[in-house]
């Protein structure tokens, strides 16, 4: 599940690039200094990483609590079916019934945040600035918290949105040194694929969730109802 979390977060960071790419090519960074700028870069992805692995417990907690009485892989077939059917949707039908717009009150406030951060040079502003850019709406970082839900638990939840988080951090740092080195083309490509990805860890959800007894992909579902029946049996 962490591997799945890792690769979804470096594939997903394509598009990162083009959603968040503006922010990390205006972080102040020091241009003299390559330590600092170092220094600057890492305080910047843990502030993300935080903002993550705060996310992650809250759902993953939230997953807990729907896992009572061995709920869990209902949970991830239903997530794995609604990561594949958000896919499907168009994106305009998705944009106009997501939901998200009583949001955007709250994201102007980040947003003004975050541009008063990026005047500031400080290490701990660079954390400030990735902190708060974790909390922006992105829908790659929602298919990633569908997975914290079905993680099985708070700290599990925690660290998928971690390792999501790791993810991220080669081409946003790439993002950072060298700008907008990406061409369109590429792009493009990259940007097309990420849906295919996303159906195919849906996928992978359903089938852990059925149980069908495949190695580490779908474990037989009587492992996990003894697992959970040993969990709450009188001593």
């Amino acid at each position: 599940m962490w591997l799945t979390a890792l690769i979804f977060g470096l594939l997903g960071s394509f598009h990162c690039v083009g959603m968040c790419g503006p922010i990390a090519f205006l972080l102040p960074v020091d241009r003299k200094n390559p330590i600092k700028r170092v220094l600057q870069i890492v305080s910047y992805h843990l502030g993300r990483l935080v903002t993550y692995g705060i996310i992650g417990l809250l759902f993953g907690f939230l997953g807990r609590k729907l896992d009572m009485f061995g709920a869990q892989q209902y949970i991830s077939i239903a997530i794995g079916v609604v990561m594949i059917v958000v896919i499907l949707i168009p994106v305009r039908t998705f944009n106009r019934y997501n939901g998200t717009r009583f949001m955007y009150t709250w994201v102007g406030k980040i947003k003004s945040a975050l541009g008063a951060e990026l005047k500031r040079k400080s290490v701990d502003s660079f954390f400030t600035i990735g902190f708060l850019n974790g909390l922006l709406p992105c829908g790659l970082v929602y298919m990633a918290v569908f997975g914290s839900v079905a993680a099985g638990g708070a700290w599990n939840g925690s660290l998928y949105m971690v390792f999501f988080g790791l993810g991220t951090i080669p081409l946003m740092t790439a993002a950072t040194y060298l700008g907008n080195f990406l061409n369109v083309t590429l792009k493009q490509r990259i940007v097309k694929a990420i849906p295919v990805f996303v159906v195919a860890i849906g996928v992978l959800f359903v089938l852990r969730g059925l149980g069908l007894g495949i190695p580490y992909v779908s474990p037989a579902s009587g492992v996990a109802i003894e697992k959970i029946s040993s969990n709450y049996s009188c001593h």
